[in-house]
């Protein structure tokens, strides 16, 4: 029985054997068709997928080069922005330059050649210092001393030394409040006390007889009149014997960049 089992058993293995070899030479034979087949089934099936991934790539090439092109752009922008800051820059620093040195020109040009004066630049204006004072970038290196008279575009007294240090001084403006300082008043060699009320206005008083008008003159007593300020407004009380009048500074401090110092 067991004999029989076993010979069955062989020839089932022949036979699959037998069909195996005959499989092989058929696929063998029509090898080009069935493996075209097999090629149509596989494009078949990946043709969506290749595609799609021919699309996705395509656009994500496209959008790396929009995000590569952006930021060229962008950083041209910069740098051509940053080129035309520093050019304005340049010109502007040449305006100044041009203007300082027209101002320079002026000033220097009213100079009294008999006079010796420093030209000193303005280190700190009243905003910034103590009171109505400057501070200025000449001292005792420049002959400057205590007292001297300050002059604004070459011509106007504003104040005086009142500190000196080796390479600095400080001036008091002659409209520091309750500054006195001796002038002429009007033209009629009449030496009065005009009296500083800060920010570079004065007052005086004057009796009521002695007739001053808008616009004239208070000047420093010398040889040159140097015109120290000017009148504006009246303030008048019938019962009081004297008139008060407010003047102001020819100049204002401020918007100076320079001064000069008589020495």
């Amino acid at each position: 029985m067991s004999y029989l089992l076993d010979k069955k058993i062989k020839r089932k293995k022949l036979f699959n054997v037998a069909l195996g070899v005959v499989f092989l030479a058929v696929l063998f034979y029509f090898r080009s068709g069935v493996f075209d087949g097999f090629s149509a089934v596989s494009q078949t099936i990946f043709h969506p997928v290749l595609v799609l991934e021919t699309s996705i790539g395509g656009k994500f090439k496209d959008t790396i080069s929009y995000f590569i092109s952006k930021s060229s752009l962008y950083t041209e922008n910069q740098n051509l922005k940053s080129q035309l800051n520093a050019e304005e820059l340049r010109m502007a620093n040449y305006d100044s330059i041009a203007n300082e040195n027209v101002s320079l020109k002026e000033i220097l040009g009213r100079k009294n050649e008999k006079v010796s004066m420093v030209l000193a630049t303005i280190l700190a204006k009243p905003n910034r210092s103590v009171y109505d004072s400057l501070l200025i970038d000449a001292g005792t290196e420049e002959g400057i001393k205590i007292g001297d008279i300050v002059f604004a575009l070459g011509d106007i007294p504003v104040g005086r030394v009142d500190l000196v240090y080796k390479n600095s001084s400080k001036v008091v403006l002659f409209s520091n409040s309750g500054e006195k300082t001796q002038a002429i008043v009007g033209g009629k060699d009449v030496y009065m006390e005009v009296v500083g009320r800060g920010g570079g206005n004065f007052e005086i008083i004057l009796p009521r007889d002695f007739i001053l008008q808008k616009g004239d003159q208070v000047v420093l007593p010398g040889i040159s009149p140097y015109v120290l300020a000017i009148a504006e407004t009246i303030i008048s009380d019938p019962r009081d014997p004297f008139i008060k009048f407010l003047l102001r500074s020819p100049v204002n401090i401020q918007e100076l960049k320079f001064v000069q110092v008589e020495i």
